[in-house]
């Protein structure tokens, strides 16, 4: 290590203690938010009286708002900085959240799904823009999969919180889903207004940071764009338009499309194995797969920075989430279980792998369009789930076909990605 190197190591290590510990407390209130509903499902259509098809459209129709603004979204939070931005962004959808407790009917329910995720929308793109305000590309994998924790741990902690929750049933008047939708949305409210007052825009501006840190921490910063520009990286937003780009864009869709299968059906199969009615036992159990994926990541995000490995980590991680996925629920429920677990740990694994790739093909405007582009119509994967796993259960008649055909589109998605190009180097 150079003498020249210290304030940069420097830098990034407080960033990294300053900043990835709240990002991911913003992250755990997204996740909690967008997959509590399939926690409520089960009281809530008792209650209402929805049906299995209007709460599939209802819980997937969040992706459409979401998608929907994505792009302008993140250039917005591009010219007036990330800390208005995404303070506004989480006390919006935070106050939606807690609307939820008042959806009764099906018009209702699908109104405030859709308003969530438009009030949610460009969240997760504008935080991996903002990491790349912030950290090196060699220390970039590491920083976006410890700020991907936040999904396993969301899972886990709202897993047992969305239980308890569930359990105040008749407190106070209130159904148990009733407290869960105001208790986690009021929640994000709190941590968005917090949110203002702890992010800074841009070294320039973190008091937590010597001069000396600043400059060295920007500089690596600002050579790294110059190299990804001498390299052919996309720069404007007009070129983020690009084979590559849309190639990972329908990779991401893919993949979504099997998480979010398992995500929104995740409580329903633990209530199933258990024989047992959606509570805090269902939670603390649901909680596993998603507690163990929590390590493992850290670990192969770690190897993959230190060896430089990105695609064909990411291809093999997919083909492991796809295989895990269509043997869940064909095997006994011990095993089904495991997979379950290899399943999570596949997923989370990778992904942040994926998002450390996507940012090594652009830059400028380009990395704020292009990551919105991809992240958007990535997540439209969240609304095809529900309900092409609805449609081919209730087809085939078999319960187990609709995770099966979850499985077969992370298989697809390692395919589309083991044939994609590079546009610049790394990767």
């Amino acid at each position: 290590m150079t003498i020249a190197s210290l304030p940069l190591d420097s830098a990034v290590r407080k960033a990294g203690w300053r900043l990835l510990p709240f990002l991911m407390l913003m992250y755990v209130m997204a996740f909690l938010d967008r997959a509590n509903v399939g926690f409520a499902k089960q009281s809530f259509q008792t209650d209402t009286g929805i049906g299995d098809a209007a709460f599939a459209f209802g819980a997937g129709v969040f992706f459409i708002g979401y998608a929907l603004l994505e792009v302008p979204s993140n250039l917005i939070l591009a010219r007036v900085g990330a800390r208005a931005w995404l303070c506004r962004i989480m006390v919006s959808w935070g106050v939606v959240a807690t609307a939820m407790m008042f959806a009764t009917t099906e018009t209702s329910f699908s109104v405030l799904r859709f308003l969530l995720g438009a009030t949610e929308t460009g969240f997760f793109p504008g935080i991996i823009l903002y990491v790349t305000y912030w950290f090196p590309e060699r220390a970039r994998g590491r920083a976006i999969g410890i700020f991907y924790f936040a999904i396993p741990v969301s899972l886990t902690f709202g897993s047992v919180l969305s239980g308890w929750l569930l359990d105040l049933d008749g407190l106070g008047g209130l159904h148990g889903w009733k407290w869960m939708f105001m208790v986690q949305g009021l929640l994000t409210v709190a941590v968005g207004v917090w949110a203002y007052f702890w992010l800074d825009d841009r070294p320039a501006a973190a008091t937590w940071l010597s001069a000396d840190e600043k400059r060295a921490l920007q500089e690596e910063l600002d050579r790294e764009d110059q190299a990804k520009t001498a390299h052919g990286a996309a720069v404007s937003l007009r070129s983020a338009f690009n084979p590559t780009v849309l190639g990972l864009t329908l990779v991401f869709f893919l993949v979504q499309i099997a998480v979010y299968g398992l995500i929104f059906s995740f409580p329903s199969i633990i209530s199933q194995m258990l024989g047992r009615k959606m509570g805090l036992t269902v939670g603390l159990v649901a909680a596993v797969p998603w507690a163990i994926a929590i390590v493992a990541p850290y670990f192969i995000t770690q190897w993959s920075d230190n060896r430089g490995v990105r695609k064909p980590l990411i291809v093999a991680m997919y083909l492991a989430l796809g295989i895990s996925l269509a043997l869940s629920t064909w095997a006994a429920p011990a095993w089904g279980f495991a997979a379950l677990c290899a399943a999570a740990i596949g997923y989370f694994s990778a992904t942040p792998i994926l998002w450390t790739h996507i940012t090594t093909q652009l830059r400028g405007t380009a990395a704020a369009g292009g990551i919105a582009l991809i992240n958007s119509v990535g997540n439209l994967g969240g609304f095809v789930a529900p309900n092409l796993k609805s449609w081919s259960e209730a087809t085939s008649g078999q319960p187990a076909v609709g995770m099966a055909v979850m499985g077969a589109t992370a298989l697809l998605s390692a395919i589309v990605l083991a044939l994609l190009g590079e546009r610049s180097r790394g990767g």
